[in-house]
C-alpha cells in the first residue's frame, strides 16, 4: 500500500514525538568542567530493600562542587524528583567535605569526584512493573569564578511489589557507590564525649575519643557562626583534643550548641552536635623516642651556635684567656670551665623561666622575643659599645665579664667566666643555628619538664667547646704560648664588636625610627666619656663615681627613650613590596593559593643575623630569582623584628618558635615544606623543582 505524502508526513511527526523522549532521557550529562550522572548499585526496587541511589560527579582539575554549608560563598547542588506513585526520595546526604581556599574566603566542598546518596522509599502496596526516575538537578562549580548549572537526569529500574527470590546481579555503578558511600560521616559513638567553652575570639571545642587523636577539623553545619578561613589549632591530648576555632566577626550571641561534621585522620568523619560546657587545655604530649632526638638536635645547634657570627667572638675571647693564662694556673682551667658552663646553664634557665611564665599568662613569644624590645636593643648596644672601649684599650675593665686571667683574684676571675658564659647567651639569641628551629618550636610547646631538658641540651653544647678544653688542659698545647701579640689581637676584636654596635643601631632604626637611633647614639657618646675618665685616671675613685653615673644616665636613658619616642615609632609606614617580595599575610597566602599560586614565606627579622646571611648568600641570588619567577612562586617576608601575634601564631603553626623558618606552600595541599635553617641556592632551587607541574 503506497501512502500518502501527507500520511507519510504524519507518520514522521508520530515517529519523531515517540522517539525523542527516549533520546532525551538519559542517566548522566556532560556539563561545564563536570559530569553528572545518577547511579544504583542494583536495578531493583522494592518495600523491604535498602533501594540507595546516588548523585555522581566528577570534575576536572582545580573545580568544585559545595557540602550543605558551601562556607564563605557558593551553593550545594539540588535535585528534585518526579517519582512513580508509591516511591518517594529521602534527602540528599552530604560526604565529609574539604576546606577549598578561594582568594580571602574558605568554602566547604569536593574536588575530584563526590557521590551523594539518598534512599528510595518503597510504599508495600506497589505492583510490579517499571519505575521511571526523572531528576532535575542544580549545582554551582566554582574555581576562580563559579558557573551555575542544571540537567534532567532519568533513571529506569525494576520495580517490584516483595522482595525476589533470586536477586538480581550488582549493576556495573556497584563498585562506585560502595567506593564513594564509605565518606558519608557515621553518627559519634557513643563513647566519644563533646562539649564546647565559648572564648574571648571564638570556641574552644573539647573531644573525648579514648585515644590521642593528631589531627582533627569541625565543619559548622550552620552559617555565620565560625570564622571559616581561620586556621583551627588543634591540641592533642592523652584521649582526644582540644580545637581552637574563631568565631565569626558577625556573631551577635552564642549559639546553644555547635552542630556539623568533625573529621579526624585517617579518614574518618563523624555527625558531631555539642552542647556548652567545660574545656581545659591539655597538657602537650611527647613521646620519649622524639624527645631523645629533639634533645640530641638541640645539642649540636648548640655546638654550631659557637661559629654564628653573634657567639665567636666572645668564645674567641675565652680562648684567649686560656691562651694568657699562666701554667700556674692549669690547675684552676677546670673550675673556670664548670663555672662559664654554669653561667650558660643558669641564663637559659633563666631565659625559658621568663617564657613559660609569660606563656603562662597568655602571652605569644618566640625565641630571641627580647630582640623586639627597644629597651634591650639600647641597653644591649650600649654594653657591647662599652666593651669594645675596653678591648680597644680605652681603660681597662676592673671585673671584665670576659676575662679568667691570672691578673683577676680566684673570685672575680671565676665570676668573669660565669658573666662570660651569661653575654654568651643573651648575644646568641637572635641567631637560630642549624637543628635548633625545629628543637625550640618542639621544646615551647611541652610541659615544663620536656622544655627544660630540650634547653639545657642547648646549653651544654654552645658551653662544650670551652669545656672540653678545660677537661682536657693538655689540648691547651696546640694554643700558641702568650705574648704581645694579644694585645694587639685584643684590640683587634674589639672591631667585630663594634660592628655587631653598627648592627643593632641598624635594627633600632628600621623598627623604631630615627629618634630612638638618635638617643642610643647619645648614650654611646656618654659611655665613650666615662671610659675616658676610666683611663686617664684609673687609680681615683672620684673618676669612677663619675663613670659610675654617667654610666647610670645611659641606663635610665635606654628606659625612658622608647617610651617618649613611642609615638613617633608607632607612625611608621606599613611594610611594601620591596622587589618580588611583597609582605606577608595569612589572608594573602590563602588568596593565592586559592588562585593555583605557590607561596614561598621568608619568616625574618632585622636582628637575625642567621636571616641577612641567608638572604644575600641564597635569596637575592639572580639563579634562585629567575627560578622562583619560572615556576610563578609568590615570594613574602614575614617580619618578625618587631612584635607580631599574627607570624607569631604562624610560627607556632609551623612548629617553630623562632626565626629563620622558610616555608614553601603548595597549592592543593595542607602543610608547607619546610627548608632549613642554613639556605644555599642549590637547596632552594632543588625545592622548587619538586613542586608540581601543575602549578608551576
Amino acid at each position: 500500500m503506497r501512502l500518502s505524502r501527507t500520511s507519510r508526513l504524519i507518520f514522521i511527526v508520530l515517529f519523531l514525538a515517540a522517539a525523542l523522549p527516549a533520546l532525551a532521557a538519559s542517566s548522566s550529562a556532560d556539563a561545564a568542567h563536570l559530569h553528572v550522572q545518577l547511579v544504583a548499585p542494583q536495578d531493583q526496587l522494592y518495600p523491604s530493600g535498602s533501594n540507595v541511589i546516588g548523585l555522581y560527579f566528577k570534575l576536572e582539575p582545580g573545580w568544585h562542587v559545595y557540602w550543605k554549608n558551601a562556607g564563605d560563598a557558593g551553593e550545594p547542588p539540588h535535585i528534585h524528583w518526579t517519582l512513580p506513585d508509591g516511591v518517594t526520595a529521602g534527602p540528599m546526604q552530604f560526604p565529609a567535605p574539604s576546606r577549598l581556599p578561594l582568594g580571602p574566603l574558605m568554602d566547604f566542598g569536593y574536588e575530584d569526584e563526590v557521590l551523594f546518596p539518598l534512599k528510595l522509599n518503597v510504599a508495600p502496596t506497589v505492583k510490579d512493573g517499571k519505575a521511571v526516575l526523572d531528576a532535575k538537578v542544580d549545582w554551582l562549580v566554582c574555581r576562580e569564578r563559579c558557573i551555575p548549572g542544571k540537567a534532567e537526569l532519568q533513571m529506569t529500574l525494576q520495580l517490584l511489589s516483595k522482595e525476589p527470590t533470586v536477586a538480581s546481579g550488582s549493576s556495573v555503578d556497584s563498585a562506585l557507590v560502595k567506593r564513594l558511600a564509605s565518606s558519608l560521616p557515621k553518627p559519634l559513638p557513643g563513647n566519644y564525649k563533646a562539649v564546647f567553652q565559648p572564648t574571648a575570639t571564638g570556641f574552644r571545642l573539647g573531644v573525648d575519643t579514648g585515644q590521642h587523636e593528631k589531627q582533627a577539623v569541625f565543619f559548622p553545619a550552620d552559617q555565620n557562626i565560625l570564622d571559616n578561613p581561620a586556621p583551627q589549632k588543634a591540641l592533642p591530648s592523652a584521649r582526644g583534643f582540644v580545637l581552637d576555632l574563631k568565631k565569626d566577626a558577625t556573631l551577635a550571641a552564642n549559639p546553644a550548641q555547635l552542630a556539623g561534621v568533625l573529621e579526624l585522620s585517617n579518614g574518618r568523619a563523624f555527625d558531631l552536635v555539642a552542647f556548652p560546657g567545660t574545656v581545659a587545655a591539655p597538657a602537650p604530649l611527647f613521646e620519649w623516642t622524639q624527645l631523645l632526638r629533639v634533645t640530641v638536635l638541640a645539642f649540636l645547634g648548640g655546638l654550631l651556635l659557637n661559629l654564628m657570627p653573634c657567639v665567636f667572638p666572645v668564645l674567641f675571647l675565652k680562648g684567649l684567656a686560656l691562651v694568657n693564662s699562666g701554667n700556674e694556673e692549669r690547675h684552676n682551667l677546670r673550675a673556670h670551665g664548670f663555672v662559664y658552663t654554669a653561667g650558660i646553664l643558669v641564663s637559659f634557665w633563666v631565659l625559658v623561666a621568663v617564657l613559660l611564665g609569660l606563656r603562662a599568662a597568655g602571652a605569644t613569644l618566640g625565641w630571641g622575643f627580647q630582640f623586639q624590645s627597644p629597651v634591650f636593643l639600647s641597653l644591649m648596644a650600649s654594653l657591647l659599645f662599652l666593651l669594645g672601649l675596653s678591648l680597644a684599650g680605652q681603660f681597662e675593665i676592673g671585673l671584665t665579664l670576659t676575662s679568667a686571667g691570672g691578673s683577676l683574684a680566684s673570685k672575680q676571675g671565676y665570676t668573669g667566666s660565669f658573666f662570660t658564659g651569661v653575654l654568651a647567651v643573651i648575644v646568641a639569641t637572635p641567631c637560630t643555628a642549624p637543628f635548633m628551629g625545629a628543637a625550640i618550636g618542639y621544646a615551647l610547646a611541652q610541659p615544663a619538664a620536656v622544655t627544660f631538658a630540650v634547653f639545657t641540651a642547648l646549653a651544654l653544647g654552645l658551653a662544650a667547646p670551652y669545656l672540653a678544653l678545660t677537661l682536657q688542659p693538655a689540648w691547651t698545647r696546640i694554643l700558641p704560648k702568650p705574648g704581645v701579640w694579644m694585645e694587639v689581637l685584643k684590640q683587634a676584636i674589639s672591631v667585630p664588636i663594634f660592628i655587631t654596635v653598627i648592627w643593632l643601631a641598624w635594627v633600632l632604626a628600621g623598627g623604631y625610627g630615627a629618634g630612638l637611633l638618635v638617643s642610643l647614639l647619645c648614650s654611646l657618646l656618654l659611655l665613650a666619656i666615662a671610659g675616658w675618665f676610666l683611663g686617664r685616671w684609673p687609680a681615683r675613685r672620684w673618676a669612677t663615681i663619675v663613670a659610675a653615673a654617667i654610666l647610670l644616665a645611659v641606663v635610665a636613658i635606654c628606659f625612658l627613650a622608647p617610651k617618649k619616642l613611642a609615638t613617633a615609632s608607632e607612625t611608621l609606614a606599613p611594610p611594601e613590596a620591596q622587589g618580588l617580595w611583597q609582605p606577608w599575610s595569612q589572608e594573602a597566602v590563602t588568596r593565592s593559593l586559592g588562585m593555583g599560586q605557590p607561596v614561598f614565606v621568608d619568616f625574618t627579622a632585622s636582628w637575625c643575623l642567621s636571616c641577612q646571611v641567608n638572604e644575600r648568600v641564597a635569596l637575592r641570588q639572580p639563579e634562585v630569582e629567575q627560578a622562583f619567577q619560572a615556576r610563578n612562586v609568590v615570594l613574602m617576608k614575614a617580619d618578625w623584628t618587631r612584635h607580631d601575634e599574627a607570624i607569631t601564631d604562624a610560627l607556632t603553626a609551623l612548629g617553630r618558635s623562632g626565626v629563620p623558618a622558610y616555608a614553601l606552600y603548595t597549592p592543593g595541599q595542607a602543610d608547607p615544606a619546610m627548608l632549613p635553617e642554613v639556605l644555599t641556592p642549590g637547596i632552594v632551587i632543588d625545592a622548587l623543582a619538586k613542586l608540581p607541574k601543575s602549578v608551576r
